[in-house]
């Protein structure tokens, strides 16, 4: 029973070491906060410019009338 104890506990602590040293997921990572950082500024741009395309297309719809 105890050495069963000890080789799971060995098991599991060369499991968690392989696991933090692991690097595969780091690039999916980076490339999610990149994305998140693009949907940021193009969320922001829409947001800032918006009352002022709406303001233009009410220009334009009024000079054609």
């Amino acid at each position: 029973m105890i050495s069963f104890i000890g080789s799971a506990r060995q098991s599991i602590g060369t499991c968690v070491r392989r696991f933090l040293q692991d690097q595969n997921g780091a690039t999916a990572i980076e490339y999610a906060m990149i994305a998140s950082g693009v949907a940021v500024a193009i969320a922001s741009t829409v947001m800032s410019l918006g009352s002022s395309v709406k303001g233009l297309y009410a220009n334009v719809a009024t000079a054609m009338k």
